[in-house]
């Protein structure tokens, strides 16, 4: 299973970015959860957000609650983070991820994208 995030890039603070990653190499049944987490420099992983196979139910960090949007589209096994409002301390590189049990902790995902680095310039 590969995954490969894409779509970061540097951007002024008060701008948008939209980052995609797609799943290759097994499809994905409807048990499995895909979300993102990032990391700053300096800064341990953490948890960004998370959406369950149907889209139906998705979670976020408070950091990023009503600022980034999480979907997907399972026809194309991929999902998306739509990030607004994007501010300097969303700067980090950005990790999808895909798990059976897909919470908020690193451990719940079984796997990984290398990542793709946001910087918000302000």
């Amino acid at each position: 299973v590969q995954l490969q995030a894409s779509g970061g890039g540097l951007v002024q603070a008060g701008g948008s970015l939209r980052l995609s990653c797609a799943a290759s190499g097994r499809t994905f049944s409807h048990s499995y959860v895909m979300g993102w987490f990032r990391q700053a420099p300096g800064k341990e992983r953490e948890f960004v957000s998370a959406i369950n196979w149907s889209g139906g139910s998705t979670y976020y960090a408070d950091s990023v609650k009503g600022r980034f949007t999480i979907s997907r589209d399972n026809a194309k096994n991929t999902e998306y983070l739509q990030m607004n409002s994007l501010k300097p301390e969303d700067t980090a590189v950005y990790y999808c991820a895909v798990g059976v049990q897909g919470g908020t902790t690193e451990s719940t995902y079984d796997y990984w994208g290398r990542g793709t680095l946001v910087t918000v310039s302000s």
